[in-house]
Order: structure tokens, then sequence, then C-alpha cells
């Protein structure tokens, strides 16, 4: 039996008795871990959350056949053998870290479970010399290894072309609301709302270190404040934008980025190359703001490009005119 206290015991020191109980703890959690999946994906990705309740219910199934085996041979009473209490077995991620996981890496994540577990039943079946419990252990290797072929086959059966169509624009359409979006409005702030301050500061001291600072401090507090914007402006929950704490790093270093980057011709000590490299800067971030429209939100590219390039003459020349003063 297992010692009491912080102790883990190693896997070959595992009795059968252990074994089993150990593979119907870990079946009863990979089922759960599924039933999560499906529960997460079935609102925007209902042919996949088919496949996970399938793929839950295929481990339920293993889960019965281990205790039929289990009371079969050592009575009713199993002990609780979990994962952590086994020296170097594989672990599963926290709830927490895969229900924000998107369609693609839980699939992935799903065949590393599965490799994981036939592994860990081909190990207990060089273990054990009960030819039943032998058996089994063997049989449910081969059909963990034959879940990506089940997978394969219920993905056939549930995610149907027209399905598989709906689940990428579903897809794409969260990597716009969660990243594309509010990094989209970072770039456009961050490049635009600190032009003024850093060319008023050009014009006002025809000092290049002094702008280059000014340009820094813009920058980075424009950052920190349309990042905690964002962050705070809702969690998600209603209106499906994602992690908050995503959306608003993605939005707090584009907006960086986008001041940044006019920003930095000021290291240079020659006032004129500085400030003319600067507006090179600023023309090239205007249009990769227009591209990115045109490119992710379905913006026709010359409207885009007349929005952003107003705006920022506009704000170039204010920063200017007050800068002269």
């Amino acid at each position: 039996m297992f010692q009491l206290g912080f102790s883990k015991r190693r896997f070959s020191d595992l009795t059968e008795r252990e074994i089993l109980a150990l593979a119907i703890s870990a079946e009863e959690e990979d089922s759960r871990i599924y039933a999560t999946y499906a529960d997460a994906l079935r609102e925007q990705f209902p042919g996949s959350a088919q496949v996970f309740d399938d793929m839950a219910e295929e481990e339920n199934e293993h889960r019965r056949r281990l205790i039929d085996l289990f009371t079969e041979k050592f009575g009713d009473r199993i002990p609780l053998v979990r994962r952590d209490d086994v020296r170097g077995f594989y672990r599963r991620r926290p709830y927490w870290q895969t229900r924000t996981l998107g369609l693609d890496k839980v699939r992935k994540e799903v065949e590393l479970m599965e490799a994981q577990a036939r592994r860990f039943y081909l190990q207990a079946a060089e273990k054990t010399e009960d030819a039943a419990i032998r058996k089994l252990l063997v049989d449910l290797a081969e059909e963990e290894r034959s879940h990506a072929s089940i997978a394969h086959r219920l993905g056939m059966k549930n995610l149907t072309d027209d399905v598989m169509e709906e689940e990428d624009a579903a897809e794409k359409r969260l990597f716009l609301l969660q990243i594309v979006q509010p990094g989209l409005a970072g770039l456009m702030d961050g490049s635009v709302s600190t032009l003024a301050p850093l060319f008023a500061a050009a014009f006002a001291t025809y000092n290049t270190w002094d702008t280059f600072l000014v340009g820094m401090a813009a920058s980075v507090g424009a950052g920190i404040s349309m990042g905690f914007a964002e962050a705070l402006s809702d969690d998600g929950t209603l209106t499906g934008r994602g992690s908050p704490w995503i959306r608003g790093i993605a939005s707090g270093i584009m907006t960086t980025i986008g001041g940044v980057g006019h920003a930095l011709p000021y290291l240079i000590s020659d006032f004129f190359t500085a400030t003319i490299l600067a507006v090179i800067v600023v023309v090239i971030e205007l249009w990769a703001i227009a591209w990115i429209r045109y490119k992710y939100m379905d913006t026709p590219f010359l409207a885009a490009a007349f929005q952003i390039v107003i705006g920022g003459v506009l704000v170039f020349l204010a920063g200017i005119i007050i800068g002269s003063a």
C-alpha cells in the first residue's frame, strides 16, 4: 500500500492491484478532460464538440472494463491511486490552462494524451503476470493507439465539409476578436496619437535626444493606458472577445510598437536626418495599418489608406504647429 505523507511510489513498485486502480483514476480524469473540451467548444464548434463527447464516452467504457476486472480480481474496494502519487508519471494540464486553447491546439493536446496513455498501458502490461490483467492492458493500449483513427472516423462522421468550413470561419473570427482588432486599435493609437507629442518636442527643441525621450515616454505611456483600457473594457463573457488579458497585452504591445517606431530615428544626432527618417517610418506604419485593415477587417484598401493618412496628417501637422509656436 502507499505510504502516508508526501512520498511518491515508483511505477516499478506498484502492485497489479495498484496499477489497475491507477488506470481507473486516469481514465476517469481523461474522460472529464474530453467532456470539458466538448463543453468549451460546443457553442462555436459543435461538430468537434461531438467528437470529444464520443471520446469521453470511450474513456468511460475503458474505466468500466477496468473496474469490472478489478472487482473480479480484488473485490469492490478500489484504492485511490492518482497520477500525482506516482513518481515520474505523466500529468495532464490543469483545467485553467486548457479551457482557452484554440481548436488546433486542443486536437494536438489530445494526440499527446493518447500517446501517453498507450505507453502507460504497455509498460503496465509488462509488469503484470496475471493473464487476464495483461490481456486487458494490452487491449487498452491498442485501443488508445487507434483513438487517433477513431477521432478521424468520428471527424468524418461529424465534421462534414460544411461544418469544417463553419468552424474554420469561427476560428478566424475568434482570432480577429482576440488578437487582430485590439492589436490593430493599439497600433493605430500608438502610431497616430504619439505623432503630436513627438514632433511637437522635435520642433520645439531641435534636440534629437530630448525628442527620443519624449517619444519613448509617450509610446510606453500610451501602451500601458491602451492595454488596461482594452483589458478592462469587458471580460469577453458576453461579447465572445476572449480573454481580457490576451486582448490587453496585444493592444498594449502594439500601441507601444506603433509609437516607438518613429521615436527610434531620433537616436540619430543630426536633427533633419532623424526627422526625415521618422516621417518615412510614419508613412510605413500608416501603410501597414491600412493593409491590416484590408487583409483582416475586409476594409477596401484605398478607403482604409485614406482614413489613416488623413488622421495621421492632421495629427502630424498639429504637432508641428504646436512645437513651432
